[in-house]
């Protein structure tokens, strides 16, 4: 008798586990209506388009950056910015200033490239002409040739 009360209570709170779980995969699938990513080095940019209760659209902007432990174990740290609709037009007029003064100040050089461990600089190719024009100006002259 006891078995069977067990076994009856087991089978409803597995039933309500069930709807739950459902009832946050479908969440899940309405909350996930359009997303693209930005793999960027160690950080990932993920943005996502989703849904308010009212079914409106909002943005998430999502920094992801990788940080690996001395031991070989990592974790990630996550910063996110949430952008409504009523803030698009002021938002992308800003990001578009700030991003050309950047660009128009300091080029599109990534400067910090320079400090890996592996950087070689490019050279232009008027950079490198003068070097092959002044290497060729130059012979070669053995000593015993004087």
């Amino acid at each position: 008798m006891f078995s069977n009360i067990f076994f009856s209570i087991f089978v409803e709170v597995k039933l309500l586990i069930d709807r739950t779980n459902m009832r946050e995969n479908d969440l899940l699938e309405k909350d996930e209506i359009f997303s693209k990513v930005l793999r960027a080095g160690r950080r990932t940019y993920f943005f996502d388009v989703r849904a308010t209760k009212a079914d409106d659209y909002y943005i998430t902007i999502t920094e992801s950056k990788k940080f690996t432990e001395e031991d070989g174990s990592f974790h990630f740290k996550k910063h996110k910015i949430y952008l409504y609709k009523e803030d698009f037009t002021a938002f992308k007029e800003i990001l578009e200033q700030m991003t050309s003064f950047v660009l128009n100040n300091k080029g599109e050089e990534v400067i910090s490239e320079r400090h890996q461990k592996d950087f070689k600089k490019e050279y232009h190719s008027e950079e490198a002409e003068t070097e092959n024009k002044t290497e060729k100006s130059f012979t070669d002259i053995d000593f015993d040739d004087i």
